[in-house]
């Protein structure tokens, strides 16, 4: 176990490396790749004490994921590490080779009972529940007997199922629901000249990029301060990450076009066996033709896409608009191990009684 600074990460053998362990992952994490996860760190990196641990298996690069040590832990001052996600990373799966699953994590609980230093414990969050990944967690849980818990979970819109864009579309959504929309897109058409778009590779990425955060800052988001575009970070990220996407083949871009003019857009990262439909924006002066939700119709086609399986919506639980579409659920589950010796794991008994008492239902 190895950890990288940010120059080490970015020389070519290395990025190598890392990209075909990306390819070869038991698991996909597009925010854990390299085009993802190095313009994340250039913007935060560095302020948040932020380190990729890299386990090599025979020689090889076979495990990667993000670090920091925090001192606050939802509101508490409790120093522990924790896999390190930013507001705009929806997943925390660490990159692991199939098939090494268990040997990665029981080197990195090792590697962590070692050098612990001030960490009470480690914090893994974000992880997709039924995925290999975490099942090969859960046994080397369960052989060692080491003490963990579950300290959140939740249920976020997940796309899956073996069956055509059009037949889905009639199972999840009732009949007066789709006449619905079929009455709004004709409307909508009657205001110009109408066209969707499907967009892979990088042409016109740049353009494409600034139409999306055009479109984004001038809604709510835009007016609350949460657009991408109303901060030169996250809009940096954007732009670096949809162009290093697209040049890894990760990239699928989606629109809506009224008159030349994009109504509603989105972009997935396509990352086989698995999709992420990463953001996703729309014009609100024609909400009352729910252009969104028309152009979700067409980012069903990801069910018809060869070699994908499932899509993750990215969205927060309860989401008003893709849960009434996406009928399936992806459970992502946040938990606390012991990690270090005597000490710290008495400390951590208690923890794990006070975040898993019984709560008053009043």
């Amino acid at each position: 176990m190895r950890l990288l600074t940010l120059a080490e990460l970015e020389e070519p053998a290395f990025l190598a490396a890392w990209e075909r362990l990306a390819l070869r992952a038991a698991e996909p994490n597009p925010f854990f790749e390299p085009w993802y996860l190095l313009p994340s760190l250039h913007q935060w990196g560095a302020n948040e004490g932020v380190r990729v641990k890299a386990w090599f298996h025979e020689g090889r690069l076979a495990g990667l994921m993000p670090v920091t040590r925090a001192s606050r832990y939802y509101g508490h001052r409790l120093t522990h590490a924790e896999v390190w996600l930013h507001a705009n990373a929806f997943c925390g799966v660490p990159l692991v080779a199939e098939g090494l699953e268990e040997r990665f994590w029981q080197d990195l609980l090792t590697h962590f009972d070692r050098r612990a230093r001030r960490a009470l414990f480690l914090h893994l969050p974000q992880m997709p529940a039924e995925g290999p990944v975490f099942a090969a967690l859960a046994r080397v849980l369960a052989r060692s007997g080491r003490m963990h818990y579950l300290a959140a979970q939740e249920n976020r819109a997940m796309l899956t199922g073996e069956t055509s864009a059009a037949a889905y579309l009639e199972s999840a959504m009732s009949a007066k629901k789709r006449k619905e929309l079929r009455r709004q897109h004709n409307r909508l058409a009657e205001e110009g000249a109408l066209a969707f778009e499907r967009l892979e590779g990088a042409e016109d990425i740049a353009a494409w990029t600034a139409e999306f955060l055009a479109l984004e800052a001038a809604g709510w988001k835009g007016a609350a301060g949460s657009a991408l575009a109303s901060s030169p970070d996250t809009a940096a990220l954007f732009e670096a990450a949809l162009a290093g996407a697209a040049a890894a083949g990760r990239l699928e871009r989606l629109a809506l076009r009224l008159d030349g003019r994009p109504i509603a857009m989105l972009a997935n990262f396509i990352t086989a066996p698995g999709a992420y439909s990463y953001k996703t924006a729309f014009d609100e002066a024609y909400a009352r033709f729910s252009p969104g939700m028309l152009l979700q119709l067409e980012n069903l086609a990801l069910l018809e896409r060869e070699g994908i399986l499932w899509a993750d919506s990215c969205a927060v639980e309860g989401h008003p608009m893709i849960e009434r579409l996406w009928r399936d659920a992806r459970r992502m589950a946040s938990i606390n191990i012991a990690i270090g010796g005597l000490t710290r794991r008495t400390a951590f008994r208690l923890l794990k009684a006070y975040e898993t008492r019984p709560r008053s239902q009043a």
